[in-house]
């Protein structure tokens, strides 16, 4: 008896360490997968915290912004409270979450530069539309320039894909002046491209509102900017990767 006891003491610790080696080569397997997940991508909102943005023209983030949650949030306030990030970026692909309200309004700006002559960073940085399709009045535009996903006022969404207000949706945006390449993807769908310079940049520029708009999409290094467009609206998950 005492033999047998010592051999089925003997074969558990086999199958312990064997489990626990599993356990470690599971962890092993899953760990560099999460690892280039993650590779490249720069968080700049997690919903802990403000640090990798500020108000336009200004040191600090505007008090009409705070975080609920998750996620960061707009409320009209009585002045201007567009945001940017502290960093400038020229090649990259972007990735957050937005919500709008009903009828609300707001946009994502890229190549944004900071004029002081210059009030909005709209001036110099082209949108992407973050829009309630369903009641805003610039989605019932014909052509449809304006709707959720669009290089507002350039180029419009090949496919209406958005979800709608108060449900979030997903926006990978992405710029590279290298391949003279830009594109919109919402909630999973390609839905905008367009050329970032050049000739046929310029005339996109030129039958657009901006036409006469000297500083505007001049810069293929500015920041990223979020919209205050007297609309409440969320963003969350934001992060970038520079295409390096």
């Amino acid at each position: 008896m005492r033999y047998i006891l010592i051999a089925l003491l003997a074969l558990a610790s086999l199958t312990s360490c064997k489990n626990k080696t599993e356990e470690n080569k599971e962890t092993m397997e899953e760990k560099p997968a999460m690892a280039d997940m993650d590779n490249g991508w720069e968080t700049l909102f997690d919903g802990s915290n403000f640090d990798n943005f500020r108000g336009y023209l200004r040191d600090t983030m505007p008090a009409e912004w705070h975080i609920e949650g998750d996620a960061m949030v707009f409320e009209p306030g009585e002045t201007k409270a567009n945001i940017i990030t502290r960093k400038k970026y020229t090649d990259f692909v972007l990735s957050l979450d937005w919500k709008i309200s009903e009828g609300g309004n707001s946009g994502v700006l890229f190549g944004v530069s900071e004029v002081d002559s210059l009030p909005e960073p709209y001036q110099t940085g082209p949108e992407i539309q973050v829009l309630d399709n369903e009641r805003h009045p610039d989605a019932k535009a014909n052509p449809k320039y304006h709707q959720a996903g669009a290089l507002y006022d350039m180029v419009q969404p090949t496919q209406d894909v958005w979800k709608p207000a108060g449900e979030w949706n997903h926006f990978d945006i992405m710029v590279n002046h290298k391949t003279n390449q830009g594109s919109v993807t919402l909630n999973g769908t390609k839905i905008v491209e367009f050329p970032v310079e050049g000739p046929s940049w310029d005339s996109l520029v030129a039958n657009s509102k901006f036409k006469d708009w000297k500083d505007f999409g001049k810069y293929e290094t500015g920041y990223i900017g979020l919209q205050d467009h007297d609309n409440k609206v969320s963003y969350k998950n934001i992060k970038i990767k520079s295409l390096d």
